[in-house]
């Protein structure tokens, strides 16, 4: 059935609208459940995926449902919030009123109901992806992690390095058991692991520093698609700890906001031509490095 367009919107709706989004964090809560529409995701999700902690994301999240951006639902133990893409559709179609002679594709309207959250799904043969950074102690180990994590049984994930440092970065480490990852079989290792004859074959390599990239890569088992995902090496960063610690955080965002696009993706039906341009537009996402817009564009 043809869908109406967007509910037309009065100056101070919009206006109440743009002042929910016009603060970082509400701006990526909404981002995130945009790309887990319709299912939504529980609140400690959201938290954890955006590093945010319980009593912030609590009144973060209740502004945007009081504007009508979220609802949510209890389901168990969990309160699943969901974005509504009505208000975000509208709010488009107010901004591009005046100069446009035809306004955004709306997106179906959200339903009243909350549909049940994403449960992990068995596969007989998941998606193989090798995360790779030189060192394998801080990027490629936060990804490895996200992957497996969010990917529900569609993805197995690993890591490793061209360069592998002996371990795993301490600020890496205790970052993602902060947030609930089990790190306790996380370590360094060099990519010449997943050149032997019993390693698993790959569909996916992912370099994520500049690094890794410009170095010949070998020739994995089962000729992987690649993409490039470059970010600025969080152990880089100097000055006091809390300088330190501000970069792998910023570090980890921008690695959730890659992995929630691209687990998002119906990358069992994708063709590897399909495939391949979307992993590089994922790879253009807020903090890629010249190297990574380079060789996009």
């Amino acid at each position: 059935m043809k869908q109406g367009p967007a509910p037309r919107l009065e100056s101070a709706e919009a206006v109440a609208l743009l002042a929910a989004l016009a603060q970082p964090t509400r701006l990526e809560i909404f981002r995130l459940l945009m790309r887990y529409r319709p299912h939504g995701l529980a609140a400690g999700d959201i938290g954890r995926l955006l590093a945010v902690a319980h009593n912030t994301l609590s009144a973060h999240l209740a502004a945007l449902e009081q504007v009508g951006l979220l609802a949510s639902r209890r389901e168990g133990r969990h309160i699943i919030f969901a974005a509504k893409p009505g208000p975000a559709d509208a709010l488009l179609a107010f901004l591009t009123d005046a100069c446009c002679t035809q306004g955004p594709a709306a997106c179906p309207p959200g339903a009243t109901a909350i549909p049940a959250r994403r449960e992990p799904v068995a596969s007989e043969r998941p998606l193989r992806v090798l995360v790779v950074c030189t060192g394998n102690s801080a990027r490629s180990i936060m990804a490895e992690a996200i992957l497996n994590r969010e990917g529900l049984g569609r993805i197995e994930a690993f890591s490793a390095g061209s360069r592998p440092q002996e371990a795993p970065h301490p600020a890496a480490l205790g970052l993602l058991a902060e947030l609930g990852y089990d790190v306790s079989a996380m370590r360094s290792k060099s990519w010449d692991e997943f050149l032997g004859p019993e390693a698993p074959p790959l569909d996916l390599v992912v370099t994520v520093c500049d690094g890794a990239a410009e170095t010949p890569c070998p020739v994995f088992p089962g000729a992987p698609l690649r993409a490039h995902w470059g970010l600025d090496d969080p152990a880089a960063a100097a000055g006091p700890a809390a300088a330190q610690r501000a970069a792998f955080l910023q570090s980890y965002r921008q690695l959730t906001a890659r992995v929630t696009a691209f687990v998002n993706l119906p990358f069992e039906q994708m063709a590897a031509d399909e495939l391949a341009p979307v992993l590089a537009a994922i790879g253009r996402m807020d903090g890629a490095t010249p190297m990574t817009l380079e060789r996009a564009a």
